[in-house]
């Protein structure tokens, strides 16, 4: 399975005084507002992707990890627990290409389409 994802923190800032969300990482100190940035809170987001192992990829709008169903989207849910820190809410959006067989597949498809324009 090929996962890609976008996460980030909206809402109020973490530390406005408003209870965390409902499904945030239980024990997980919020991040004062006045030291939240979109950019930290996906580097926590993408620091979570890289040290699971599974091979992935960083663009400036998605991540993209490769594994197996319950693998990958328990990376997605720690990801998303941890940019949870920086808002009230969090944005995330995923899409998949399920294709049981095959792996390597976040290279492969790039090399197929390379072919395919003939560099």
């Amino acid at each position: 399975m090929l996962l890609a994802f976008s996460v980030a923190p909206s809402g109020r800032p973490a530390h406005s005084g408003v209870d965390s969300p409902a499904g945030s990482a239980a024990g997980s100190a919020a991040v004062p507002a006045d030291e939240a940035s979109v950019h930290d809170a996906v580097a926590e987001a993408v620091r979570i992707v890289r040290e699971s192992g599974l091979p992935n990829r960083t663009d400036s709008m998605f991540t993209t990890i490769e594994g197996e169903w319950d693998e990958v989207f328990d990376v997605v849910k720690r990801a998303t627990e941890a940019v949870g820190r920086y808002g009230s809410r969090v944005s995330l959006v995923i899409k998949a290409d399920i294709r049981p067989g095959y792996t390597g597949e976040l290279t492969g498809k790039l090399d197929r389409l390379e072919q395919a324009l003939g560099d």
